[in-house]
């Protein structure tokens, strides 16, 4: 076999769905990649799904098969809990400073689990977003890759307790761990920073942070997972029983001036999807949707119409104005205008789930001579400042996974002009 030369290099900054794709299809293109992702683990927003839509089928599927090929490719470098700090240079020729923070866990690590199990501390489980816990030596979640432990040092007691180091019987837990820099010369860039749910504290009125059974539909797919805080049982926060009733919020903080004016494309089939999840495990329970505007683009109006057919599902135009407990009966009111008949609706539910938009995730420490160019909305432009910077997936708009694989492979055909043939 002949051994092939690169034909350059090229930093994928971000390891959620499009940074995967564009690392594998830059590797298969004959470029070495670096793939820096500053969480624990690759895989993003996706690896937190229980289904897609519209075929309705498990995102590990696909994904395990993208991990495998980032695993076995001699061409792909993961930079995991690492961040880029600067870009510098010219297309063609950039140098990368890249932070890599400590794990304090090393390859030695077998998954054996007798760190966690000593272990005195716990903290929020960031994965199924507060609704469980980990200790702060954990494994990101069961299909996470790297598969290994990390330690959350922002509430790890270190060496003052060290009682994980003493546990391991490989060796693999190096509590002195610093971080590092690490400088790669790269001939193109590709941003893939994905996206953040809004934070729902920040609207009035309907009830999150001030009601558990307010959920966030981010939280929703956790709830319906099979390795999610409740093994996939889809509970009432406040007692653990099976809601008979379930609302969900459409445009919850979008469209809306005093929070995000953008629409974010995906929250309609999403919050129809979830709808799914509840009728599946509970055949009776009754699920209103309350929508601005349904947008199913595409082939995906073919989903929207079955669901229409569904007669324990309400589809209710009108924007819901607040959300107040209704203390005799232990439910939540859901209080809203029904456009189409023009009559005001107070529904009681025992559930209620907010279709928060997306937003881009912060780029702000990444360093670029020029800077970052977003849009009003804040996310990511096409044209950068310099021509050798590109752009994919969630940071540039709200998208769904398909079109964030063929955007990310865009991207790889752009910076593949700066390698040489």
């Amino acid at each position: 076999m002949i051994k092939r030369e690169p034909r350059g290099t090229i930093v994928v900054v971000g390891g959620g769905i499009s940074g995967i794709t564009a690392a594998l299809e830059t590797s298969e293109a004959g470029c070495e990649v670096v793939l820096v992702e500053k969480s624990a683990s690759l895989g993003g927003r996706v690896a937190r799904l229980h289904q897609y839509f519209p075929k309705l089928c498990p995102p590990r599927c696909g994904l395990e098969i993208n991990l495998r090929r980032v695993r076995t490719s001699p061409w792909i470098r993961c930079l995991t809990s690492a961040e880029v700090l600067q870009i510098d240079g010219t297309p063609g020729s950039y140098r990368v400073e890249i932070r890599q923070n400590p794990r304090y866990v090393t390859e030695k690590c077998t998954l054996c689990g007798e760190c966690a199990e000593v272990c005195p501390v716990e903290r929020p489980d960031e994965f199924n977003l507060g609704m469980s816990t980990t200790k702060a030596v954990y494994l990101p979640h069961e299909a996470a890759f790297p598969m290994r432990f990390a330690i959350d040092d922002a509430v790890c007691e270190g060496s003052e307790c060290g009682r994980c180091v003493q546990a391991c019987p490989y060796g693999a837990i190096e509590l002195d761990m610093e971080p590092e820099i690490v400088e790669v010369e790269a001939q193109a860039v590709i941003v893939a920073t994905g996206w953040e749910p809004y934070d729902a504290s920040r609207i009035e009125g309907l009830g999150f942070g001030t009601h558990p059974d307010v959920i966030t539909n981010v939280m929703m797919e956790r709830l319906a997972a099979r390795a999610g805080p409740t093994n996939g049982r889809i509970l009432r926060p406040s007692d653990g029983e099976p809601p008979k009733s379930v609302a969900f919020v459409q445009c919850a903080g979008s469209r809306d001036a005093n929070h995000l004016e953008h629409c974010s494309g995906v929250c309609c089939l999403a919050s129809l999807k979830q709808a799914r999840y509840v009728r599946e495990q509970y055949p009776e329970a009754e699920v209103y949707v309350f929508y601005i505007d349904i947008r199913a683009p595409g082939r995906l109006e073919d989903f929207y119409q079955v669901s229409q057919e569904d007669e324990h599902l309400h589809l209710v135009k009108g924007k819901v104005a607040r959300v107040t407990p209704d203390d005799g009966a232990g439910q939540l009111v859901v209080e809203a205008e029904d456009v189409l008949s023009t009559t005001s609706i107070s529904q009681s539910v025992d559930l209620v789930v907010l279709a928060t938009g997306i937003v881009p995730s912060d780029t702000g420490g990444i360093r670029v001579d020029g800077g970052l160019r977003t849009d009003q909305h804040g996310f990511l432009t096409r044209k950068q400042p310099t021509d050798g910077l590109f752009v994919a997936g969630c940071a540039t708009r709200p998208t769904d996974v398909a079109t964030c694989v063929r955007d990310a492979t865009s991207a790889v055909m752009g910076a593949l002009q700066f390698c040489r043939e």
